[in-house]
Parts: C-alpha cells; structure tokens; sequence
C-alpha cells in the first residue's frame, strides 16, 4: 500500500505535533484558532486530531483520479487501525495522531468512520439526500467536536454528542456553501440531490457554473437548515461541561458566515463568510461570553 509523502528524517513526537499546529494554522485557522483557548497540555492533541482531519480532507487536492486516492485513504485506514505501526515513524501526522488516540484513548471506529465518509469526496456524484448530506457532516465535522470534548474532559458524554451533533453539521453545511465555487469548479455536488429536483433542476445545472432562481432557492433553504442547527446546537450547550467549550468555538462563525452567504449574488464566483481580521475577534469573544457562563453565540433568528 503506498504511504503518502512524508518528510525523510523520522520526527520526535514533539517535532510531529508542532507540525500538526503549524498544518493546522495554514490550512484550518478556524479551528486552530479555536485550540488556543484550550489548555495547553490538551492543544497538541487537539491538533493531532484536526492535522488528522485535513489530511483526510485533502486528498482529492493531491491526486488525479479516485484509485489513487482510495490507497492513500486504505493506508490511513491501516494506520488508525494499528497495522501501519511499523510506518508511520517518518509521517508526523499519523505518528502523533496514533500517540494521541493511545494518550487519550479515543475511538478508533470514529476516525474510521470519518475515512469511509471522506470517499465520497473522490467522486463527483451528487450527494443524494440532505439527510445523506448531515449524516456526512455529522462523520466529518461533528465528530470531531465529540472527540476533541472527550480530548479536553476525560471521557465521552451524551449532551456533548447531541451538541456537537448540532454544532458540525451546521459548521459542516456553511462551509461547504462558503466553498461552493472551488467545488463546482471541479465537478463535485454536495447539494442534495433531493433539494435540487425539488427545485427543478439536477447536478449539471448545480455544478454548471450559470446562477439561477432554482440555485438559490437551494441555496436558500440550505441556509436555513444550517441555521436550525446553530439554534439546537446553542440550545444543547447549555448541558456540555465548560472544559469542552473550546471545540464549540468555531460554531461562532456560522451567523456571521451565512448572513454573508445570503448576501451573494453569483455563488459560482464568490467565496462568502466572515473577514478574516474579524474570525479572530468572534472567536475570542465567544471564548469569553463561555467563559463567563453565557452562550458562546447568538443564534439565528427563525
């Protein structure tokens, strides 16, 4: 099975997890920003396991049809499972996500769970359902939400899942609609497929590059379920422990981001959200508000 590429020289486990931070800083300032208000001793882990994620998530980035991306994505499955022990030494990421899922005893199935879901990002077939579309987001975003609170507090909890249910999916929906040119561009449909039809059109129209009434009718009520979910989500949070608020932070983005979603006009030319100047201070304000007992977000109106 052929390993992604890797540095040469075999990193310390310390070296693997500054480069996790580093990774995550580049590709993911969100959640990376988000880990700062975490305590120090827990932030390496939780960079092991979004660096992790990205890596997972970027696979489609790096290769040119979807065999190859199936053997990178079967190596890291060896990998969680323990049978890529033996090759991991030279790959900082799975060295320090095999140290953290040993550290803090998470669950190996999850993060398998989370590789299986990622396959369908190697294809361009549309997304079915919108309940194929959150089940999705649910394995790729809000799971880890629940495994980096289990990070941060010791152990697994049900109010922390049914919030960080709530709070990938509707982190997960807004940022595949922020990212809806780059996909389009490359043939890929994550709009339902049952929303579409709904609206009389299919996945050529969705991916086909001309704006219509349809799309953003589609467009429309994705946002308005993104926005449900905020609302249970902050609903939810008022049972998570505060130890496990961190990984919540980025929840506080998503009525920022989908008011300007909102506010396009040509989804196929605009990546809408938040300036990035003001992500840090709604982070940083939300890590207060939490830190103070109050709702770490404000959310949307009905």
């Amino acid at each position: 099975m052929a390993e992604p590429e890797a540095p040469q020289a075999a990193p310390t486990h310390d070296a693997a997890y500054a480069h996790c931070g580093e990774m995550l800083r580049a590709q993911d300032r969100d959640r990376f920003l988000a880990t700062l208000f975490a305590p120090e001793a827990e932030r390496r882990h939780l960079w092991a396991l979004y660096a992790f994620s990205q890596e997972i998530a970027r696979v489609r980035e790096v290769v040119r049809e979807a065999l190859p991306g199936e053997m990178r994505l079967q190596w890291w499955r060896e990998v969680i499972e323990g049978l890529g022990r033996g090759d991991v030494s030279g790959h900082p990421v799975a060295l320090a996500i095999c140290a953290t899922l040993e550290a803090k005893s998470l669950p190996r199935g999850a993060l398998l769970n989370l590789i299986d879901a990622r396959t369908f990002d190697l294809y361009d077939d549309p997304m079915p359902t919108l309940n194929d579309l959150e089940g999705y987001a649910g394995e790729t975003a809000s799971i880890l939400i629940q495994l980096g609170a289990q990070i941060l507090t010791g152990r697994a909890q049900p109010a922390v899942a049914e919030a960080a249910g709530h709070a990938g999916v509707a982190i997960a929906l807004t940022g595949l609609m922020r990212a809806f040119p780059f996909h389009a561009a490359r043939g890929q449909c994550y709009l339902p497929l049952d929303m579409l039809r709904a609206q009389g059109i299919g996945r050529e129209e969705a991916v086909g590059g001309i704006p219509s009434p349809a799309l953003a009718k589609v467009f429309s009520e994705l946002r308005a379920v993104a926005a449900g979910h905020v609302r249970a989500a902050v609903q939810g949070l008022g049972d998570v422990p505060r130890d496990a608020l961190p990984v919540f932070l980025p929840l506080a983005l998503v009525p920022g981001d989908l008011k300007a979603l909102a506010r396009v006009s040509d989804p196929f030319k605009t990546v809408a959200g938040t300036p990035p100047f003001l992500r840090l201070w709604t982070i940083w304000r939300a890590a207060r508000r939490a830190r103070a007992g109050r709702p770490l977000v404000k959310p949307p109106a009905a």
